[in-house]
Formats: C-alpha cells, structure tokens, sequence
C-alpha cells in the first residue's frame, strides 16, 4: 500500500487542527501483534522498560512506523521530510495503575515558547486492544494552544479505545493523561516523537478544499486560530480577513484580552487581531513590549498570524530590555522563516543573549530562518557549546533542519558527540546524516558503530 493513499483527509485534517487529534488504525497481521506483545511482555518481565531502546530491543517495531497508514498521517501533519525523535517510551501498566495527572510533555524543559504551528507530532499506538477498563490514553481535545488547562467545562476529554492497531496522532502539546488500570490484564501504549523539518510550501494531506469551512463542536469558538493554522499548513502567509476589520474601540478591548488570565480568550484575540494585518501591528507590538508575560506571549503568536509585514517591530522588539519582548520576537522571527539578512543576523546576536530563555528561542528561530548559512551556522555553532543543555539540543536540532546548507558545523558536531545531553548526542548523529558528505558520514557510522547497542544481549545471554 502506498503512502499517498493513506494521507489525511480534509476532514480528518480539520479535526486534527482544531481537537489535536486524529484516531486512526493501522492494518498488521493479527500474528504480528501477538508475537510483539509476546516479546514485550517478556522484556518488561525479566529486563524492565527498554526505554529509549525500545526500536532496537524489538526491531519489529520498526514495521508499525513503516506502515502505510502510520506514514500517511505523518507526512500530512508534520511533512514528507520528517525526523523520528530520539525518545520513544513504552508505558506499560499493570493491573492497579493509579491514573496519571493532566500534563504536556517537555522538550526536555519546559522552559520553551510553544509552537501552535505543528512542529511537533506524537504517536501513542496500541500493540493491544484496550477498553475502559484497562486505563486507556486521556486526550483533552482543543488544548493544543494552552500553556495552562482552561479547568472549566470547555474540557472535553477524549478516551482512546479499540482493538489492536489503534493509535493517535497528536499535536505535541495536547495535554494528556494515562488513566487508571482497573482490569486484570497488563497494557502497553508506545509513544513516539516525530519532528518537522521545514515549513509547508504546500498541503501534504490530501487537500481538496482551498478554505477553511467552519468547525462547530460545542467548544470554545476558535475559528481564527484554526484558519490561520489551516493557511499555514497549505504554505500561506499572513493572517486572513475573517469579516469586517474591528472598529477602534473593538481593537482596544482584544488588546486588553490578550493579558487575559483565561487562556482561551487571550489566545483568541491575539488571532483576531491578526486578521486585521497592518492595523494589528501597533497594538500587538505594544503588547509584546508590555512587560507583561501573558501579553507578550499572546503578541508574539498574533505577530506570526500577521506574517512578514510585522518583521520590522520583531526587529524592533528583539533588541527590547524586556526578556519576555526579546524571547517572542526571537520565536516570531523563526516562525515568519524570514530568510532575508537582517532576521538572520539579529537572531543570531540573540544566541549571545544573557537570558537563557532567550538563547533557547533564537536557536531554534535560527533552523526555522534556514538562510542565509554564513549568518546562521557560527551562532549554531555557539548554541552546541551553551552552558544549558536545552540550547545545544536544539541547536544541534536547527543544524539537522539546515542539512546540506550546515556542512561548516561538522567539526563542532562531532565534538557534540561527547555531550552530556543523549539528546544532544542524537540530533547531532541525525544532523551529521542530513549533511550528508562524505565526511558527515564517516563520522556518524564511525559513533553509530562504537555505541551500537544489541538487543539480544541481556544478562542471561551476554554472548
């Protein structure tokens, strides 16, 4: 079966933009869950959770990730080009597990701006048949777009149910939740990370229809947001009309939402006042510079909705004595993906930043510019060396984003190998790949080969 027959549809794609979530199923023979449950419960049984080396201790994993239909929704959420994350984690729980409390996963720290726009993607997959009893993965839909619950009755939870096969794509940052296991039997859910490598020139899913058509689910009414979204995924700029331009007076009232303490409303107008473009620029960059943490967070999203007409105050902004101000300008620039000198060399500086925060959006804003290399690659080549481990992780992610272009940062790469951080280590075995040289290469198998981990080898069979 091939991939292109198992895309997303639009339907499919509007409920993933608006709830975070698709429900899809992939297609393996019944043997072939029955012999992986087999070995994995054993591996549980007599060696503990595999962890990180869940892929190369049951390899056959690996034929659920080659699936066509596993495929199919990653190519339409994250793009063709997508890299398999470093972490993958099999929560096996026992008969007794107490459930788990609402949470989004890290990027190894919290302390991160996170994206709306779908870098990120998860699977959480079933090599089991799970009901309600068994503690099924909890998804609360729509919750992509908060840093906080909104704790009212907009929750919607979400139960993932089914046979064997059944897995969810996920926004990464959809809260989440293992429940409680109240049957007799053992279940495991295998998550895994997944990582956009550019920004959409075009839709990846199977794209019929140009607009967005208006989503009515009996939740909060996010419209905006999900449009732009939509735009964003067909590799459209700025910020659409939705309607009349807001009068003065309206303007000023989602300005002052946008330091709103309920999330959804402050997030909703920072998108509202997007779609208004140069007349939203003011407003949103005096919200950005404000002070106020809330409200910068809300201007640096509706700045990215507006698109390259708001590069000039991100400039502006990037170089403001506010950290929150430096930090979303930095993010907003990576988002725009503005090639063009001036981006490139401002986020750069800001790797210098004294703010750890801030070092850690400009090199991530830096993968996401891509042009020009000779701006980006020394500031990268800085990030690989920062003091704080989320910065070299995600300078060594921007470097795997940049590929063939980041072929100066091999030395700085290979000396990335020794790092502390197995995440730095990992993005740069992988960007080392994207490279691609002839050098690259050499250097990447010759650490895969020393660190190469056989998964037949346990302590009762070390030979």
């Amino acid at each position: 079966m091939s991939v292109s027959s198992h895309l997303l549809t639009d339907e499919q794609m509007r409920q993933f933009i608006s709830r975070g979530y698709v429900i899809l199923r992939t297609a393996l023979p019944k043997e072939f869950y029955e012999s992986l449950n087999a070995k994995l419960s054993e591996v549980m049984e007599k060696e503990g959770n595999p962890g990180n080396n869940l892929l190369p201790r049951l390899s056959e994993i690996n034929d659920i990730l080659q699936d066509p239909v596993v495929r199919g929704g990653l190519t339409s959420v994250v793009g063709e080009n997508y890299s398999i994350h470093p972490h993958r984690h099999c929560h096996f729980t026992y008969p007794g597990r107490k459930v788990q409390h609402w949470h989004k996963d890290s990027y190894w720290g919290h302390q991160k701006v996170r994206h709306h726009h779908n870098w990120w993607a998860m699977i959480f997959y079933y090599p089991q048949a799970v009901d309600e009893e068994m503690g099924p993965s909890g998804l609360l839909s729509g919750s992509q777009y908060y840093t906080k619950r909104a704790g009212d009755d907009t929750e919607r939870p979400v139960y993932m149910e089914g046979p064997e096969g059944t897995f969810a794509l996920i926004h990464y940052d959809l809260w989440h939740r293992g429940m409680a296991n109240r049957s007799q039997k053992s279940r495991a859910m295998m998550k895994f990370q997944f990582v956009r490598m550019e920004a959409p020139t075009g839709p990846a899913w199977n794209n019929r229809q140009a607009d967005w058509l208006q989503v009515e689910d009996g939740s909060i009414d996010h419209n905006v947001l999900w449009s732009q979204q939509w735009r964003w995924h067909r590799g459209e700029s700025g910020a659409a009309a939705n309607g009349s331009p807001h009068e003065a007076a309206e303007m000023t009232a989602l300005a002052d939402e946008l330091a709103s303490k309920y999330e959804p409303s402050g997030v909703d107008a920072a998108y509202r006042l997007a779609a208004n473009a140069d007349d939203a620029i003011p407003v949103l960059s005096a919200s950005l510079t404000s002070g106020n943490a809330t409200a910068a967070r809300n201007a640096g999203y509706g700045l990215t909705a507006v698109g390259l007409a708001a590069r000039g105050v991100l400039l502006d902004a990037i170089r403001h004595e506010s950290e929150d101000a430096r930090m979303h300008a930095a993010f907003a620039l990576g988002e725009l993906g503005d090639g063009r000198l001036g981006s490139a060399e401002e986020v750069a500086r800001a790797v210098a930043d004294p703010s750890v925060q801030v070092r850690r959006a400009a090199v991530e804003a830096l993968g996401l510019i891509r042009e020009p290399a000779g701006a980006i690659l020394p500031a990268l080549i800085e990030g690989l060396t920062d003091g704080d481990g989320q910065v070299r992780f995600t300078a060594a992610l921007s470097l795997q984003r940049l590929g063939s272009r980041a072929a100066e940062a091999v030395p700085a790469l290979q000396a990335a190998l020794r790092d502390e951080n197995r995440y730095v280590r990992a993005n740069s075995v992988d960007a080392l790949r994207r490279i691609g040289t002839v050098e690259a290469l050499e250097i990447a198998f010759d650490y895969l080969s020393v660190h190469r981990w056989c998964p037949l080898t346990t302590s009762e069979n070390l030979f």
